[in-house]
């Protein structure tokens, strides 16, 4: 892979992809809002171009670099957090962005569209998850993201590109968003605040977020046309476990309070994993462990551990 364009860069899986396909040295272009205020996540390389470009004006953005890119990876999406999710409007808006993205994928010369789909696709699910698994979203940013998921593999398919559409789980990374349940908790512990919970009873499956930017890349250059992966670890624990491993982390800081907090209607139960096919076609394994990607975390933070 020579070029790749990328969408929604500035989270913590855009940051981490834009160092992972540096290092192997890929030229990227950054499409980015143009009042972005995550925009500073974004490092100064040789090989990185930015470009502005609103969601909205997606549809319409030229190629005007003089160069021919091979991947479009499009990660943006509005809405993401509480109860944007169910704004059913701004979440429909999301699928015509999605299909604006494959448009704009062709006119940079892509041969590839790479989606970030997620596991709100699936709805509630007992057991491990895989691409096969029967859909059945119960929110309206599930909903989306199966529509954009299903529109943009016809559409990419119609003008000529390849297609994959990553279903997401969880990914963690010192870029995500402070309303996580990870990045919260460690703004409070560290702060010597009391952080409150649920029982922790959920079954969920953590990806680092390096480990996510090395699957994408490996995706963009190995992956099969046409399919659906399942992103995760492919290892899951009680949330109460990931919890804990935070706290004695920071030993001696805030206080955690499980059972604090109700479950959510329609709450999540379980979140694993079946990385198999991900990992057949790409090779790909994880590398870092939680706690191996909490030290990350804490080191980008400047926290200090006791």
């Amino acid at each position: 892979m020579k070029r790749a364009v990328i969408t929604g860069a500035t989270g913590a899986i855009g940051t981490a992809l834009i160092r992972e396909l540096v290092s192997c040295g890929t030229e990227i272009l950054v499409l980015v809002r143009k009042k972005s205020m995550r925009i500073r996540n974004i490092p100064e390389n040789p090989l990185i171009t930015i470009k502005y470009c609103d969601l909205d004006v997606l549809g319409n953005i030229e190629n005007d670099t003089g160069k021919k890119y091979d991947v479009f990876y499009h990660l943006a999406w509005d809405g993401t957090y509480g109860s944007d999710r169910n704004d059913l409007y701004l979440q429909n808006g999301n699928i015509k962005y999605s299909l604006d993205a494959v448009g704009a994928a062709k006119r940079f010369g892509c041969h590839t569209f790479i989606g970030a789909g997620s596991q709100a696709e699936y709805g509630r699910v007992n057991g491990v998850i895989r691409p096969e698994t029967p859909t059945f979203p119960e929110t309206g940013y599930g909903s989306a993201k199966l529509c954009a998921g299903q529109m943009t593999r016809e559409y990419a398919h119609r003008i000529g590109l390849r297609h994959i559409w990553v279903r997401i789980l969880s990914v963690y990374g010192s870029e995500d968003n402070p309303q996580s349940m990870i990045m919260s908790a460690i703004e409070k512990l560290s702060n010597g605040e009391t952080a409150k919970f649920t029982k922790g009873e959920q079954i969920w499956d953590y990806l680092y977020s390096d480990d996510a930017a090395r699957a994408f890349r490996l995706l963009g250059e190995k992956g099969m046309d046409g399919k659906i992966y399942v992103l995760g670890s492919g290892n899951a624990r009680p949330l109460a476990e990931y919890i804990k491993d935070i706290g004695d982390m920071l030993s001696g800081c805030g206080k955690i309070e499980l059972g604090a907090i109700p479950y959510a209607p329609k709450q999540v139960m379980c979140l694993t994993a079946d990385i198999s096919e991900l990992s057949n076609d790409t090779g790909f394994k994880p590398e870092y462990t939680f706690k191996q990607g909490l030290s990350r975390i804490f080191h980008d933070k400047g926290i200090e551990l006791q």
